[in-house]
């Protein structure tokens, strides 16, 4: 038995869940082992320090599976932005059938995508924004609740609200993200009205996932409290690991700072030193609410195959025994 969705037949995947794009996170051999799961893993383009260097770790990853997998190409405000087009350029070029675009609006890419065969997966916060890509054209839409890693918008919408609100307006693809770690969670999705799942922090903390040992270790011993809303202030929020250097950052801005006084706290090169050295107090790094269902470091295969099984036997042994005939109760 299998679960198969809009999601699954119009990306071309097994199974109803994905790993989206996670900044240091989103390597060969963690997409490899999403995609060799059946699942749709997704490359992070601006992990990359240079569109060669994705155009590298593309080649990587289909050395590593030759089942469907993605690129992320996140686009946000920067001082110094990354050469989008190019990055843009080297997916076509690789021939790349999947991409999930977050951070902006989503319209300048779409013709150069579309053209080229691409199917993109619009990831969104809010409803409003939800229903104006699928007006713009894209292929499917990742929901994402205030429960996630990363920036979950303004709105504090959680996913119980925000997935059926979506569905309600969605006819296109839509998979749920934001809380979700386990076969509960995917069956719940299912019930809201998505057609899959999308996973980060279940992900990072994965045998395959590069990130170090001490990270993962630090995701299975944390709980659903264990994270820090910052940028609130700024009107940028993002949900990032509670640790000193997390909550300094949300002291010095709920007494009135500005980002310049943050700046150095939150530097990237830093977050990235926590996944490569296990320093968890080293600098600010994303992790969601979902830290407090994770409890393992399973390989992808195992993690998979586990949710879909379970949610299987939800759906038809716990959920099923529910449903009586009618007819049968009243012969009794």
């Amino acid at each position: 038995m299998s679960l198969t969705t809009k999601f699954t037949e119009v990306f071309g995947v097994e199974h109803p869940i994905a790993q989206g794009g996670m900044q240091w996170v989103g390597r060969a051999e963690l997409v490899a082992a999403v995609a060799n799961a059946g699942a749709l893993g997704f490359l992070t383009a601006l992990t990359q320090p240079t569109p060669a260097d994705l155009a590298n770790e593309i080649a990587k990853t289909r050395d590593l599976t030759d089942k469907p997998f993605g690129v992320n190409l996140t686009i946000l405000p920067a001082i110094n932005p990354p050469p989008y087009d190019e990055y843009r350029q080297v997916i076509v070029d690789a021939g790349i059938k999947i991409v999930e675009t977050a951070g902006s609006n989503p319209a300048p890419h779409l013709p150069m995508f579309h053209d080229n065969g691409i199917k993109v997966l619009h990831k969104c916060t809010s409803v409003r924004h939800a229903v104006k890509a699928q007006s713009l054209g894209v292929d499917g839409i990742s929901i994402d609740g205030f429960e996630c890693a990363g920036h979950p918008g303004e709105d504090d919408i959680p996913g119980l609200v925000l997935i059926p609100a979506a569905a309600a307006q969605i006819e296109i693809p839509m998979i749920a993200s934001g809380g979700f770690a386990d076969a509960r969670g995917l069956v719940a999705a299912l019930a809201l009205g998505a057609d899959g799942i999308n996973m980060g922090s279940r992900f990072m903390c994965t045998v395959e996932s590069c990130i170090h040992q001490n990270v993962k270790e630090a995701i299975v011993a944390g709980d659903e409290r264990g994270t820090e809303l910052i940028f609130r202030p700024l009107r940028n929020t993002a949900r990032v690991a509670s640790n000193t250097v997390s909550r300094e950052v949300v002291d010095i801005l709920d007494k009135g700072g500005q980002f310049p006084d943050v700046q150095e706290l939150v530097a990237g090169v830093r977050g990235r030193k926590v996944f490569e050295n296990g320093d968890v107090e080293a600098g600010i790094w994303s992790v969601g609410t979902s830290m407090g269902l994770i409890n393992d470091i399973p390989t992808c295969g195992e993690l998979v195959s586990r949710i879909v099984g379970e949610a299987e036997d939800i759906i038809t042994g716990r959920l099923g025994g529910m449903v009586e005939d009618d007819d049968e109760e009243n012969v009794a």
